[in-house]
């Protein structure tokens, strides 16, 4: 190889590292140039998003404050307002003491006159006082001169015929406020007694002593029977009831004086006619089912008569002979519904004379339940009852208007008597009670009497 070519080789060295040095200072300030336009991009973008949140915060803080400022005005202005309102009290509150200073002012002037009038009346009074008595000590004086008799006997003569007057005169006044209080005694108690008459309106039904009970064809009045009778017979056995079968067409008759048997057979007969078998062993099963029942009727009875009335809870067993009243009757009467309605009419009378309405109803509701225990304890059903309430813990005002509704004791309070008027109005309302058969003939003959007494009337 030649120096030439050395030369060439070198020169050709030369010129490429001199051009790769060039191409590589020229990449090198794209580079830079690229990270500096970067980079000003990126200020450029943090400088708009600085403005942006600048700006957004201005306005948040723009309307923040015209919102604290609205609130504040708002407040100003309810407070301005409240200040107004308390000033116009204030203003009325002023004006009303001024008014009642002005009142006080013409009572005290009032005042003052009456003092001034009063005085002037004391001063006519005791100098009447004093002529009374200066005429008093005349008179004295000449009755002694003209009896010829001492000033002591005088004296004792004069104050008896004075006490004589004030006797006559205090005689005339308690026998007239007497004969004035019983007027308006007796108006009071016919209106208040009417008033209850006409607000209450009770229903009134009669009741027997059988029970009906309708049955198909003679098939069935055979199963009631039973061969040779033995289904009828375990049936009176069971129930203690009277069964009449042949009086009635296409009906059974229930009879018996015991108002609880009788409808435990009613319920009982009616049960096996529906079910089909009857036979002894079967009656039996029913009548001692109906019983048990018959004991959550009776409870069921009374809670619904305490219910009617509005009244508090009262003892369980006093609630159960209650109950027991509905299958009882006085004069075809059924005593549950009549104390029922002596209760309601005793709350009307009790409202009218501003008597306690709630210890009303309860004694007009409890006032006839020793009929309930007739036939367990002795004595009259008025003091039975109240012995019976007043063991569970009924007050001593309830117990005594119970005991003393037929004056079988001394009325302690008005209870009693309200009970007793109410016992009365609700037992001899027409349809309340049905009559008697000797009631009922003597009825018919007065009026067949009266017809007779017309001319031309022969029979």
């Amino acid at each position: 190889m030649t120096e030439i070519q050395y030369l060439e080789g070198a020169v050709v060295l030369v010129v490429g590292v001199f051009l790769g040095y060039q191409i590589y200072r020229w990449k090198e300030r794209a580079r830079k140039t690229a990270l500096l336009e970067r980079e000003q991009n990126v200020l450029d973008a943090a400088r708009k998003d600085a403005e942006s949140i600048a700006r957004e915060a201005r306005l948040t803080a723009n309307e923040e404050s015209l919102r604290i400022r609205q609130e504040t005005e708002n407040s100003f202005a309810e407070r301005r307002e409240e200040l107004c309102v308390a000033e116009k009290r204030l203003n009325q509150r002023e004006s009303l003491i001024n008014a009642q200073l002005e009142s006080l002012g013409h009572q005290e002037k009032s005042v003052l006159e009456q003092h001034k009038s009063l005085q002037k009346e004391r001063v006519a009074l005791e100098n009447e006082r004093l002529e009374l008595a200066r005429l008093s000590e005349q008179r004295r004086q000449e009755l002694q001169k003209l009896s010829k008799i001492s000033e002591a006997d005088a004296r004792a003569m004069f104050l008896k015929e004075i006490e004589q007057q004030n006797l006559k005169d205090a005689a005339d006044l308690s026998r007239h406020v007497l004969e004035n209080a019983k007027c308006r005694a007796e108006e009071m108690a016919r209106r208040i007694i009417s008033l209850a008459i006409q607000r209450h309106a009770g229903n009134h039904t009669f009741e027997t002593t059988t029970a009906t009970i309708a049955i198909q064809g003679d098939e069935i009045k055979g199963r009631i029977i039973g061969r040779e009778g033995r289904n009828i017979r375990a049936f009176e056995a069971a129930t203690g009831i009277t069964v009449l079968i042949d009086d009635t067409p296409n009906a059974v008759v229930l009879s018996g004086f015991d108002p609880v048997r009788r409808e435990i057979a009613r319920e009982a007969m009616h049960r096996l006619i529906l079910d089909g078998r009857i036979h002894p062993t079967r009656i039996e099963e029913v009548v001692a089912k109906v019983t048990e029942e018959m004991d959550e009727t009776i409870q069921r009875s009374g809670e619904e008569a305490v219910y009617k009335l509005g009244l508090p809870p009262m003892a369980p067993e006093v609630v159960k002979r209650l109950g027991g009243l509905r299958f009882r009757r006085s004069f075809s009467q059924n005593i549950l519904d009549h104390s029922i309605e002596v209760a309601q009419l005793m709350a009307i009378m009790a409202a009218e004379l501003g008597v306690d309405i709630t210890a009303a109803k309860k004694s007009g509701l409890l006032h006839d339940i020793g009929k309930a225990l007739n036939h367990e304890v002795e004595g009259s059903h008025a003091l039975i009852g109240a012995d019976l309430i007043k063991r569970h813990g009924e007050s001593e005002d309830i117990v005594n208007a119970v005991a003393s509704h037929h004056d079988e004791v001394p009325h302690t309070n008005v209870l009693g008597i309200l009970v007793s008027a109410a016992d009365a109005i609700s037992a001899s309302r027409p349809g309340a009670r049905s009559e008697t058969m000797a009631t009922y003939i003597k009825r018919v003959e007065d009026l067949e009497q009266i017809g007779s007494s017309f001319p031309g009337v022969e029979k």
